[in-house]
């Protein structure tokens, strides 16, 4: 199969992972970026204006680079469009001509609250894509209400390549820790307070990620800052060389599970995330990963936890095993979606 990816071309992002996971199945892929197309053109106070603008701006440009990018006699088997928020309707319509079948994979939250003004290009263009994949399963109305043809839920996902655990590889001192959350710093979610209160309490917690300095409760927080975001063994490194690693939710995105809540299991980790219908549906609470609904459980599972050697290697090998059974890897999804379209 000829596949065309229209996603992010950097490596160790989620978008670049798909595009190798479609490799990885035998097929033959075309990867263009149109984020990085337009990278000029979306930084700075220009950036924002087009992202709060929700890209209006920028649909005859993204239309034009997209006549000229995709050959126009070399017709694809599937498009695989992944987050799409710079694609409008011409431009989908546009990639129907080269394309049998154009399918969309948003892993955001395009008809929610908090990213409504962001996502004004994509929804537009939701009714002219073959397939739509959403990760929450009321997305799947909301799509159907902007008239998407065929909408399946799916779940997030972690990498079989990227994020394997190494065979019988130590784990560096730099990446080992007793209680890990590896993320960033997201407004008005009240991470930094909640990690803030578990530092007080004593919980001994090393946290990665950015923006981190701009949480009021920096003080608190930066004795335990390792530094910015990580990827690929990095990435691997310090979650299989906690303890335990927390999973922290966004409330504004409507989350109920996370990349975090695959990705810990498949390298190694203990989950240790916030309770929610979906994460008792991926793991049995106790055996294959830990839950918690406040700070204050939080801190009680934890400290418990870390007092028990076995029963977090219990943990720990359990929900190695049950993400794996799950079938929530790149090449499953990617598998699903293109058996769909063909």
């Amino acid at each position: 199969m000829r596949v065309l990816f229209l996603g992010a071309i950097a490596p160790f992002t989620t978008s670049c992972h798909r595009a190798d996971a479609i490799r990885r199945l035998g097929h033959a892929v075309t990867h263009l970026d149109p984020l990085e197309a337009f990278a000029p053109r979306l930084r700075g106070n220009g950036g924002k204006i087009h992202y709060y603008t929700g890209y209006l701006l920028l649909r005859q440009s993204v239309l034009a680079w997209l006549r000229a990018a995709v050959p126009a006699q070399a017709p694809y088997d599937v498009c695989w469009v992944d987050s799409g928020e710079l694609l409008g309707a011409h431009a989908i319509d546009y990639l129907k001509t080269q394309c049998t079948k154009v399918v969309l994979f948003n892993h955001d939250d395009p008809t929610g609250k908090r990213d409504w003004r962001r996502f004004a290009t994509l929804r537009s263009a939701i009714a002219h894509y073959d397939h739509c994949a959403v990760v929450r399963p009321f997305n799947v109305l909301e799509f159907q209400s902007f008239g998407a043809k065929d909408v399946v839920h799916v779940r997030r996902t972690y990498d079989e390549l990227a994020h394997c655990p190494p065979n019988d590889s130590p784990v560096p001192p730099k990446f080992q820790s007793d209680v890990a959350f590896i993320g960033g710093n997201i407004k008005r979610e009240g991470r930094g307070e909640f990690l803030a209160t578990l530092i007080a309490r004593g919980l001994p917690v090393a946290i990665w990620g950015d923006e981190w300095n701009r949480s009021r409760s920096w003080a608190t927080l930066a004795p335990h800052w390792r530094g910015p975001s990580i990827s690929g063994s990095a990435y691997v490194d310090a979650i299989r060389g906690a303890k335990l690693c927390l999973g922290l939710l966004s409330k504004q995105n409507r989350d109920e599970h996370t990349t975090r809540s695959m990705e810990i299991p498949y390298a190694g980790g203990l989950l240790c995330a916030q309770r929610t219908p979906e994460h008792t549906a991926l793991y049995i609470e106790g055996s294959e990963a830990s839950f918690w609904s406040d700070v204050d459980e939080c801190f009680a599972v934890c400290q418990m936890l870390l007092k028990h050697d076995a029963l977090r290697a219990g943990i720990r090998a359990a929900g190695m095993r049950r993400v794996r059974q799950n079938k929530v890897g790149n090449e499953d999804l990617c598998r699903t979606l293109l058996t769909r379209a063909s």
